[in-house]
This record gives structure tokens, C-alpha cells and sequence, in this order.
């Protein structure tokens, strides 16, 4: 039997497109892996990484074009979506190449010999190195940004780690377009092609995750996958990290006294980012918690008239769609919940938005609503009304980990009194907004885009400059001679690079 078929396919019909590769092999899998290996050494110089990144950025704006147009014919996402996230990307390879030039993520730290201490100091010289071969796994809600060129693989490559890409089913045309332009930056460059290679195929992505020469994984996906594959690279007889972004609920809290303020505003904003990009945003805020009374009422009045009047659109893929209206359904059958808007299916193919009601009463003790505490992928919120602070505490006790937890605050209580509550929901989640929406994630110096179990399996950030930490390692050298350490730990610092040094910045040469 040959193998099997890797088709690209129309979101909005549901028929196949074109065949645009074949599933990889365990053979093929392994020979993918060794060729990445045998690239890795050529991955040590800074200057070609950085080059090489910036190269992508370029590549991938100049076809900037055949890029959105193959997106968009396997995602639905639509050119104008796409092309934010095509900027979105090359500025994510162009900022990890300033990473890379300006070396601090190598964290270099040097304590000189001291024999007058007690213990006496020997002369220790330390910093970081990458691990190896990084295995991606690429995300369906963002063929860019957190796929085949997206920030595990920019991040991967800036700190030295040559990357396999198991790309997802629901793009492979766009992943094979990215990946020859990932591969034809590498040759602009003067690195092996193979700093980069793609695979497709879930038994690929199986095979992978176990292959002695990976080093560490990068996930996008959901919690059932991505656990399954975090289980894999921890049995295996050399366990690797595993840096897996799941699921996430984003919990909100609307205060009274900020309902009160501007319910209209928090009611239409909410609308906006719940529904961004037919709600399968990983930081779409999928649970509110918002007062009784009239200003809650005015919330939600605001928030059904800006729902219903959102256009109803298509969703990734038809099984994505199929466990959207089920999900929905199963929710809206619990006793209690009401639907002010009802979303579901709408046509053949699409879906419309909607959100479901629920007293917050029945959230705060084990039952079946529990399942409302769990994330809809789709265009749905679930918003618990609550009675008093009691009733928001008891919620957000009982919430798993998150990516994002965002407060809405009045005026006068951003002065202090809302303090409890950031504190509550900090505990949550590794981005805390307040008086915003977590839609959107900044690819800047200070993101965290991570969260505790099961938002993400470790600590680190996927998002922003300190990405790269996850695909390095540290290394002291101990009393070695000058000749033998690598330039970035003599002591004339010839590259320049920023380190510590007897616990002190060292200050410029020159």
C-alpha cells in the first residue's frame, strides 16, 4: 500500500483542492530528523542565524501574495486577517534576529577565581546552548504566526536549534509554500536547506515526538493532542521538554461598579473579540463573569445587539464546525442556561455567533455545569452572573489554568479596591489584562503567552524574546584555559556580547 494522500482542502465547501504531498513514513520521519541533525553545526554562527531569519522575513513579504491567496483558500481566515498575520510573522523573524545580534539571551555570566572566600571560588564561566533538533507541531487557527514560520520555529532558529515542522492537516499547501521559502532563505544564506524540514501526517507527528535525535517539541493545539504527545516525550528513555500550548477558557471579570460605568462599551467589546476570527482565537474570551441587577442587564443588552449583528462565517474545518454545534448544544441542554443569542450551525458550511447565560450559583460547587468551565472552540461565550464577590471567588477558585484573565474595572476601583481580584485571577493565568481584551497577543520584549496547566505544560512563553530560552540550555566551564573556551567567555570579550561579570555588568569595550 502506498502512502496516504495529503490533501489541501476548501473550509467553505468542505471538497478537497489538490494533493499536495504524502504522509511521511517512520523511515522518512527519521531521515527528516538526521538531515536536520547533520545541519545543526552549521547553525552555530550568530551571524548566519540572524541572517537567515531576516532572509525568511523577506521571502515571505516579496510572495506575500501566494501566501495569503493559499491561506485564505485553506483557512477561510480571509485576505485581511491574513495579511496582519503575515506582517505579524516577519516581524516576529525580523525581532528574534535582533535577539540574536544582540546576544543577551545568551546569558552569559562570569565569576572570576577568588581563593580569599570561604569556600574559595574557582573561575566559572557560563551560558547557554542549544539543545538540538526542535520538533514543531503547527497550529490550525494560524497558519503563519504559530506555524511553519511562525514563532516556534523563528525562536528555534535564533537559538541555534535546526527545526522539523510536522505541518497541520488543515493547511499543508500553505505549510509546503513556507517551508520552501524557510529553505530557500537558508541557501540565500549559505546554511544547509535542512535547518528546516516539513513532514505531514499524524503518525509523522507520533514518530517524531519519540526520535532520539529530537531534543525538545513545540505544540500548538489541543488539550487531548497535545497531552497525548507531552505524555509521549516524557515515557520516552531520554525525556525532552515539551512546551505545549492546549486550551484555554480566558476568564473575565466584570465588576458592578464597571458595568455601571460603561456596560455598553464592555458589552460591544466583548462581542469583538469573542467573535474575532469566528472565535477560534486561543486567547478568545470564552467565560464572563458579570454582575445581576440593571447594569449587567445593560451589558447584556449591549452584547446581544453587537452579536446579532455579527455576520455568521467558516470555521477551520468541518470537524472543528461539527464539534462547535455539539459543544454548543451540550451546553445550552444544562438546566439553568439560557441562549440570548444562539449560535450554531447556519447554512452548509458556516456557523453563527452567539453566547449562553448561566447563574454563577451553579458554577461553584462539582456538577455537570462544570462542562460550562471547560473552552468551546467557536464563536461562543458562556457568561455566569454573579451576586457579590463571594459568588466571583467560588468561580475562580474552581477555573483551570489559562492563558489570559482579564478584569474590568471602574475608575475608582483601578485606585485599589479591585486589588483581591487581579490577585485571584493573576493566580490564573500568565497574561492578566485589565479594562481590555486578550485578543491579540503583542509580539514584544515583555510578552508572556503561556499559563499554568492545561494553557500550557511548562513556564515559558511562546510568544515574544524570551521564546528562545525554551530551546537552550546552560553550561559552566570550570577553571579552563582561555585557549579552550568559546570566544564568548574570554576575557577580552571579542564579540562584544553583554555579560555579568563578578556579578556586575560588564561595561563596553571601546
Amino acid at each position: 500500500m502506498g502512502a496516504a494522500p495529503v490533501w489541501s482542502v476548501d473550509p467553505r465547501t468542505g471538497k478537497p483542492r489538490e494533493q499536495v504531498a504524502v504522509e511521511a513514513t517512520a523511515e522518512e520521519v527519521d531521515r527528516a530528523v538526521r538531515s536536520a541533525e547533520a545541519a545543526r553545526a552549521a547553525l552555530g554562527d550568530r551571524v548566519a542565524r540572524a541572517a537567515l531569519l531576516r532572509t525568511a522575513a523577506d521571502l515571505l513579504d516579496e510572495s506575500g501574495r501566494h501566501v495569503i491567496e493559499a491561506a485564505d483558500a485553506e483557512t477561510a481566515l480571509g485576505p485581511v486577517r491574513l495579511t496582519g498575520e503575515l506582517a505579524r510573522t516577519t516581524a516576529q523573524l525580523r525581532a528574534f534576529a535582533d535577539v540574536v545580534d544582540e546576544g543577551s539571551f545568551l546569558d552569559i555570566r562570569i565569576d572570576r577565581a577568588d581563593p580569599a572566600r570561604t569556600p574559595p571560588w574557582p573561575d566559572l564561566r557560563r551560558w547557554k546552548i542549544p539543545l538540538g533538533v526542535v520538533a514543531v507541531y503547527a497550529a490550525s487557527n494560524f497558519p503563519l504566526a504559530f506555524s511553519v514560520p511562525g514563532g516556534d520555529t523563528a525562536s528555534a532558529l535564533a537559538a541555534g536549534c535546526p527545526v522539523v515542522v510536522k505541518a497541520h492537516p488543515d493547511h499543508p499547501a500553505t505549510s509546503e509554500l513556507c517551508a520552501a521559502l524557510l529553505r530557500a532563505a537558508a541557501r540565500r544564506t549559505g546554511l544547509p536547506e535542512d535547518v528546516v524540514v516539513l513532514v505531514h501526517g499524524f503518525e509523522a507527528g507520533v514518530e517524531l515526538v519519540g526520535h532520539p535525535l529530537v531534543a525538545a517539541a513545540g505544540f500548538t493545539g489541543s488539550v487531548r493532542g497535545g497531552r497525548a504527545l507531552f505524555d509521549a516525550a516524557a515515557a520516552r528513555p531520554v525525556p525532552i521538554p515539551f512546551h505545549g500550548e492546549l486550551g484555554s477558557l480566558n476568564p473575565v471579570v466584570i465588576t458592578e461598579a464597571a458595568a455601571t460605568e460603561r456596560a455598553e462599551d464592555i458589552g460591544s467589546g466583548l462581542a469583538g473579540s469573542m467573535t474575532l476570527g469566528e472565535g477560534q482565537f486561543c486567547t478568545k474570551p470564552g467565560f464572563v463573569l458579570a454582575p445581576v441587577g440593571d447594569a449587567g442587564d445593560r451589558l447584556l443588552k449591549s452584547l446581544t445587539a453587537a452579536v446579532s449583528e455579527t455576520d455568521p462565517g467558516v470555521m477551520l474545518d468541518h470537524r472543528m464546525r461539527d464539534a462547535f454545534i455539539a459543544g454548543v448544544g451540550e451546553r445550552a441542554a444544562l438546566e439553568g442556561v439560557e441562549s440570548p443569542v444562539t449560535p450554531g450551525a447556519c447554512g452548509d458550511n458556516s456557523v453563527s455567533a452567539g453566547f449562553l447565560t448561566v447563574p454563577a450559583r451553579r458554577l461553584t460547587a462539582e456538577g455537570p455545569h462544570d462542562l460550562l468551565l471547560e473552552e468551546c472552540f467557536g464563536p461562543v461565550a458562556v457568561v455566569a452572573r454573579y451576586q457579590g464577590t463571594d459568588e466571583i471567588e467560588a468561580v475562580l477558585s474552581r477555573l483551570p489554568g489559562n492563558l489570559t484573565a482579564t478584569l474590568h474595572v471602574s475608575e475608582e476601583e483601578a485606585g485599589g479596591p479591585a486589588a483581591g481580584l487581579l490577585a485571584s485571577l493573576t493566580a490564573l493565568a500568565g497574561r492578566v489584562l485589565v479594562d481590555g481584551w486578550p485578543t491579540g497577543v503583542a509580539v514584544a520584549p515583555a510578552q508572556h503567552h503561556g499559563g499554568p496547566y492545561p494553557a500550557t505544560t511548562s513556564t515559558s512563553t511562546s510568544v515574544g524574546a524570551t521564546a528562545i530560552e525554551r530551546w537552550l540550555r546552560p553550561v559552566t566551564y570550570q577553571s579552563a584555559p582561555s585557549a579552550l573556551l568559546p570566544p564568548e567567555l574570554r576575557d577580552d570579550n571579542p564579540l562584544a556580547l553583554p555579560r555579568r561579570v563578578d556579578g556586575h555588568p560588564e561595561a563596553p569595550r571601546g
